[in-house]
This record gives structure tokens, sequence and C-alpha cells, in this order.
């Protein structure tokens, strides 16, 4: 944190916070087979992690308590989420009056093959929350006696979800985060998407064009200093633990990636001059005063379509993005 507070000039301390199934005696794995190629776990149990996913989000969307949810929701997901409950709670302590309980249908669940742990699957749904788009959800865990939790969720334009590869018993295939058969193997996404954000030294080729790409960089580059406020930018990657990026191979011979990146964001406006409006739900999560400078913290998730080395397109593709504040500090 020493390399950001300084880079950004002030110090800044971050604190986590944001905007927005055991197996079973399945034949599926056995007691040391760790190192054996395993579907990671079966459909039915992946339907009950859903179900069981989908009643603690809710609840704590509803009570915006972090402990009805804690054990069910990880990695970036889990940072987002553990902000926005916090901010919730402290603008509403008797809970969310307008909660709609969440519904996720037209499940479709991908098992890959893989050997060790962690283990994961992903699960992509209809929801009753926003029209037109797909929660797209990887649930992971690390040990048998751990539940499964919801480390990365995206969302995806209906008829946008890639076709996974899948074998003849209909599990799919998890490709390696070092693998070199994709044009950027998978564990150098975050740090190659955190470079090519930055809006003084970015850009290039590895990424294709696009809203999260080359249209985000360009914003960005016209925000560095605008009449009366200066704008610097912090990208980072994030790659350990239940931040790790996965990797599920797709019918054309690439994979889709789900990686994650941190990012600060500091706002400084000029003598005479006042910094934009806070929305309430960062307040609450802010620490100091903002009189002249707010500095945010960001995590967000992708989901990138990195296709098959050598194969015709080269570009990775940015297919979602879902971030959240988990930090603001005020100056």
């Amino acid at each position: 944190m020493s390399k950001v507070m300084n880079r950004l000039g002030r110090p800044a301390a971050m604190s986590a916070a944001a905007v927005v199934l055991s197996l079973t005696a399945s034949g599926c794995v056995t007691v040391h087979g760790e190192l054996e190629v395993v579907p990671t776990t079966t459909k039915a149990e992946a339907a009950r992690a859903l179900d069981t996913f989908s009643a603690a989000y809710s609840k704590a969307e509803a009570t915006y308590d972090r402990s009805a949810d804690a054990a069910y929701v990880t990695g970036p997901l889990g940072a987002i989420d553990t902000a926005k409950l916090k901010a919730g709670h402290k603008l509403r302590p008797n809970g969310n009056p307008n909660h709609k309980a969440l519904k996720l249908t037209d499940v479709h669940y991908t098992v890959p093959k893989k050997a060790g742990w962690p283990r994961w699957f992903v699960a992509d749904a209809d929801n009753n929350r926003i029209a037109g788009y797909r929660w797209v959800m990887v649930f992971t865990r690390n040990g048998e006696t751990e539940p499964w939790a919801v480390s990365y969720l995206t969302l995806f334009r209906d008829g946008t979800v890639p076709k996974f590869k899948t074998d003849a018993d209909g599990f799919g295939e998890a490709v390696d985060t070092d693998s070199a058969q994709l044009a950027v193997r998978p564990e150098k996404l975050s740090q190659a998407y955190a470079d090519y954000l930055d809006p003084k030294t970015g850009g290039g080729d590895t990424f294709a064009d696009g809203v999260y790409t080359s249209q985000w960089l360009a914003t960005r580059k016209k925000n560095l200093s605008r009449p009366g406020l200066a704008t610097q930018f912090i990208d980072e990657p994030l790659t350990s633990g239940d931040y790790a990026p996965v990797a599920l191979r797709t019918a054309d011979g690439g994979a889709l990636v789900f990686f994650t990146t941190r990012r600060y964001e500091k706002q400084t406006a000029s003598a005479g001059s006042d910094l934009p409006t806070i929305n309430p739900s960062v307040k609450a999560l802010m620490t100091g005063d903002a009189k002249q400078s707010a500095t945010y913290g960001y995590v967000s998730n992708q989901a990138a379509l990195d296709p098959a080395k050598g194969s015709a397109k080269s570009q990775v593709d940015i297919l979602a993005r879902v971030e959240g504040i988990t930090s603001a500090v005020g100056s």
C-alpha cells in the first residue's frame, strides 16, 4: 500500500469495502485423489451450491448483514459485496425496505475436469435483476470441508456467453493459468490489463477495441486534466488466493478467463473549484473529509475471451466487467 500512497501523493488508508457443499461419495473424488484429473463436482451438487448462494446473497442484501453470505462469497465479489453491505447498513441500519428476493433461473452449469485444489465450476443464469443479461458466476472452494463460494460474478448480454468445450460426458476443460497455448497466458492477463489502462503509457494491441478497453482508455485520457480537476489513475493486478484467475476452454479452442484487477482513482480540485458530488453510498464508506481531494479504491472482475495462440484472431476480448468501490478517503 505504501507504493500506492507515495504514487498518489497523500496517504490513504484503504480498507476493503464497494459500490453495486462439499462433495459426497459421488465417485468423483477419492480421499487421496488430489493428483487425479476428475470432475470438480457433480451437476446436482452444483445446483445445490447455487441455491445456497442465492438464498444467502439475497438475505444479506435484505438485511445488509455481511455474516449472512460471508461463507458463500469470496474473491473480487466478496470485496465488492462487503463494501456494498457496509454502506447499506450505515445508511439503512434496519435493512433494505425495497429488497426483492434474488431469483436465478434457466441455469447452465459447466463443470470442468481438473486435478488438485482449488476446485471450481461455472454457472450462468437468467435473473430477476437486470433484464437482457445473464449472471455468469465462478463457484470455488479450497477443500472438501469448505462450502462453495462465488468468487467471480460478471454480466453478459443474452446470447453472448461463449460456447464451452465439453467431452462426451458433458464435462468442461479447465485451462492451466500458465498455458502458453493462448494469446496471453491467463496468469498474465491481470497485469497486462492494468498496463493497458494506464492513460499515460497504456494502449497497444493486446486487447481488442471495445467499451472496456479502447473506449475506457480514451475517457481516462480526457479526464487526466479537466478545468478545475486533476485525476490520477493507478491499476494493479490481483492474482493470489481467491483472486487468482481461472480459465475454461471454449469450443473454438480459446478460453474464457476470469481475472481481477484493483485500481485507485484520485481526484484533486484546484483552488476555487469543488470536487464532483459524492454518492451517499460512497460517502458512507469514506474516511477523512473530502475538502480538496478524494481517493477511491475499486476492485473489478473481468471475463475475457483469450484466443488460441496462432488463431486468426490474436487479440484478447474483454466481454464483461463488474467493479465496485471498495474504499474512499477524503483529504
